[in-house]
């Protein structure tokens, strides 16, 4: 298996053996060296042998170790031929990340940060199996599940401006509760409002560098302002539900006659009675996720407010976007000079359609799609927007973090006999958690430098560079 590099910022896989399509991987010299010593490009290469895969098999530079899928996966189906994989998509359906920004200053919030921190940490439910205040019936969690965010801002959690801020406003219209397994069902039914666990997080930030003035603008950014960022999903829910689907198909691990390269690619054509029944569940999960966004928002509104003691007029929380990051999603895209219908898998990787793209909302028609790159607790993270060169290549997608670069076990005993909370505090980042080893599982150095990975789309042409937020206070779970 030779990796070939194509320029700075492009390396390749050519296609051999059972290979339908290469394998491409965006990444610069520096990050790739990292990924080379996992089995990480095998499952890149594993997924281009999969049926109707269209292109390429795509990795992002903060491709890692995933479930079937790499983490950082980005591969399209033709829809006649092709399939639908879980795997593809991930345990947590529609993680994603939610951005807002404030009136407020740093200077302003500064002798209040411990207080706002502390108060969101009791307003929002975080940790394994977190509950939030919302009981849902099944009924009334069958409404969350076919409206998504539409469902709870008509409940009073947020405006009708944080839905069109919000990518497919909030909604995959496919999702069929009918498709949803009864202990699905009674996972989520108590989830909605909560943070859960691992990697998910709300940062309080500060808007440190505007890369470019014309764009942040439009987004509402400017130097200096106060920033919040939600990075969660659809719980316990969204987990059951791949798991529901993966081992139904796993019972079968031939598709068209060819075996598949790895159990974990199980998957059904997409066209069949287990794939169309596969992404109407994964719709619902995908909703769920936005609606649990959307209430942790609005508890974060409420935070803010009675922390600080301000009106919400001074305090003009407003939402910049909401994306999502482990989907499928059936889009138009040009293939050969042929405009085409197809299913994009985008697994820890993130939509990037470029300026006037029909699917976006009218305030960034002419800026292109705000991208939300998280990174670690202790460096940045970024808002970056798509390209046209993104959507030539990569089927409109891009990075979605900074990718782990330790795991939880490695990243445990590096953090052994340290203070990570002083580590932080001496950076300028207030800390709450739940949890005996999160922050040593979810260390700065567990991760890649984001700026590298954002250097890295920037420097391929997929995304262009906006802001730079720096982290002042996190949550984690």
């Amino acid at each position: 298996m030779e990796l070939i590099q194509i320029d700075p910022y492009r390396w390749e896989i050519k296609k051999t053996g059972a290979m339908r399509v290469p394998a491409r991987i965006y990444s610069s010299e520096k990050l790739i060296e990292a990924v080379k010593k996992d089995e990480t490009f095998r499952q890149l290469v594993n997924v281009a042998q999969l049926p109707g895969i269209l292109t390429a098999a795509m990795a992002m530079p903060d491709i890692h170790w995933g479930y079937g899928f790499p983490i950082g996966g980005v591969a399209g189906f033709d829809c006649d031929d092709g399939v639908i994989s879980p795997g593809g998509v991930g345990y947590d359906i529609n993680c994603g990340v939610r951005l807002a920004v404030t009136n407020l200053t740093y200077e302003e919030i500064k002798p209040h940060l411990e207080n706002l921190t502390s108060a969101l940490y009791q307003k929002i439910p975080t940790g394994v199996g977190s509950t939030g205040q919302l009981k849902l019936s099944n009924a009334e969690l069958k409404k969350v599940l076919r409206q998504g965010s539409r469902w709870a801002v008509s409940k009073g959690y947020g405006e009708p401006e944080d839905i069109y801020h919000t990518e497919d406003q909030g909604c995959m219209t496919d999702a069929d509760p009918d498709a949803v397994s009864q202990k699905a069902m009674e996972r989520g039914r108590k989830q909605l409002g909560t943070l859960g666990s691992g990697n998910h997080f709300l940062e309080i930030g500060v808007v440190e560098k505007v890369h470019d003035p014309e764009t942040a603008d439009v987004f509402g950014l400017s130097k200096g302002l106060i920033t919040i960022l939600l990075h969660t999903g659809s719980r316990g829910f969204g987990h059951q539900t791949c798991d529901d689907f993966l081992s139904g198909m796993t019972r079968s691990l031939t598709i068209d006659s060819m075996e598949l390269p790895d159990r974990q690619l199980a998957c059904a054509k997409i066209q069949s009675s287990a794939g169309r029944q596969y992404y109407r569940a994964m719709a619902c999960a995908a909703n769920f996720a936005w609606t649990n966004r959307q209430i942790l928002l609005h508890n974060a509104r409420e935070s803010f407010q009675r922390a600080l003691g301000v009106s919400p007029r001074q305090m003009g929380i407003r939402q910049v976007y909401d994306i999502c990051h482990n989907i499928a999603k059936f889009e138009n895209h040009t293939i050969d000079n042929v405009s085409r219908r197809i299913c994009v898998h985008r697994k820890g990787a993130t939509r990037a359609f470029p300026p006037h793209h029909p699917d976006l909302c009218e305030d960034y028609r002419n800026t292109g799609q705000p991208i939300l790159i998280p990174g670690d607790m202790g460096r940045a993270s970024y808002v970056l927007a798509g390209t046209p060169q993104a959507m030539a290549e990569t089927f409109g997608s891009t990075c979605h973090g900074a990718g782990r670069m330790l795991s939880r076990k490695a990243a445990k005993k590096s953090a052994k006999g340290r203070s990570l909370e002083k580590e932080l505090a001496e950076k300028g980042v207030i800390a709450r958690w739940t949890g005996k080893f999160t922050l040593a599982e979810e260390m700065p150095e567990a991760y890649k430098d984001v700026t590298e990975v954002v250097k890295a789309v920037e420097g391929s042409g997929i995304s262009k560079i906006v802001a730079k937020l720096r982290p002042i206070a996190v949550i984690k779970g």
